[in-house]
């Protein structure tokens, strides 16, 4: 299966080793040139060979996105489009705005519960994965966390 993604997942993954978290799910991962500049701004992150860099057109509908959006956000959201795929994507305007558009989107909890459902990691693991990242900075509603185990749960 394919996917699209904005940067936000892809740099918390890159600052903790964990892409196959991705790979696990995904065999190409397709991202704009936006996201990609905003995955090379402190230094050089290894990406894996699923991961490719995808140009996208300067449209009207670009430049729309660009005053709602980051260009990142933005860029991500229409090759998701262009290409018919699912969008890796957290922030919370970006999601709805890509909803709208009838995007099917997936945030690092979803990715976290498909590794847990599919055993690829314990539910123990994708806890101290989520306390991991938010100690860093990552925000994350304790609510989501919850329900996520939840549905795992039942």
């Amino acid at each position: 299966m394919a996917v699209v993604s904005d940067s936000t997942t892809l740099i918390i993954l890159a600052n903790t080793s964990r892409f196959d978290l991705l790979s696990n799910l995904f065999t190409k991962l397709y991202i704009p040139q936006a996201v990609w500049d905003e995955l090379h701004t402190k230094e050089e992150p290894m990406l894996p060979a699923f991961i490719r860099l995808t140009p996208i057109e300067k449209t009207q509908e670009l430049e729309t996105l660009l005053y709602l959006l980051d260009q990142g956000e933005s860029e991500a959201i229409l090759l998701a489009k262009a290409k018919n795929l699912p969008l890796i994507i957290d922030e919370k305007k970006g999601r709805k705005i890509a909803t709208h558009m009838g995007i099917t989107i997936i945030g690092l909890l979803g990715i976290l519960y498909l590794n847990i459902k599919r055993a690829y990691i314990s539910a123990e693991e994708a806890r101290i994965f989520l306390d991991q990242v938010r100690e860093n900075g990552f925000r994350i509603s304790q609510k989501l966390i919850d329900e996520m185990f939840e549905r795992l749960a039942s």
